[in-house]
């Protein structure tokens, strides 16, 4: 099985709700058992046990759960007056990591922001509502459009302004 970009963004959305709805007193013990929990799922469903989980989607899945618990109280702070009246704790909880993950990739990654968009409005139609993918599109087609002076350059992205 070849994992890809939108399987290591599952990953972190899946760490970022487990952490969200049950936060972490170990953060290392967390993600050891997450990822032992993923490797067994994969081994259940017919999969080679988890093999693929090592490589560099891991490495993209963990790098995005730990930029958004880094920057948690800055993210939610730029959503706050974007987000119509709705607060991030109103939110189900896969919508919030869906929204927040984004956000990081908006503000510290390269990625194109229709690839950002477009994969978390797809995450959150497939694991929330179907409603839910107008309200994360609005919220992050906002952002975006707020923030794309910051994406110019690497001291840009390093911190928010």
């Amino acid at each position: 099985m070849t994992v890809t970009r939108r399987q290591g963004r599952e990953w972190a959305i899946q760490m970022l709700t487990a952490a969200d709805m049950n936060p972490p007193d170990d953060d290392v013990v967390f993600r050891i058992r997450f990822w032992q929990q993923i490797q067994t799922v994969d081994r259940d469903e017919g999969g080679t046990g988890g093999e693929d989980v090592r490589g560099k989607m891991r490495v993209f899945a963990e790098e995005r759960y730990h930029g958004v618990t880094d920057h948690i109280a800055e993210i939610d702070a730029k959503m706050a007056p974007l987000m119509d009246g709705w607060e991030m704790g109103r939110l189900n909880p896969v919508e919030r990591a869906a929204i927040r993950m984004a956000c990081w990739e908006l503000y510290y990654t390269d990625i194109p922001v229709p690839v950002v968009i477009n994969e978390a409005v797809d995450l959150v139609n497939w694991y929330a509502t179907p409603k839910a993918r107008f309200f994360v599109n609005s919220v992050l087609d906002k952002f975006a459009k707020r923030s794309e002076e910051r994406r110019v350059g690497k001291e840009c992205r390093s911190r928010w302004s």
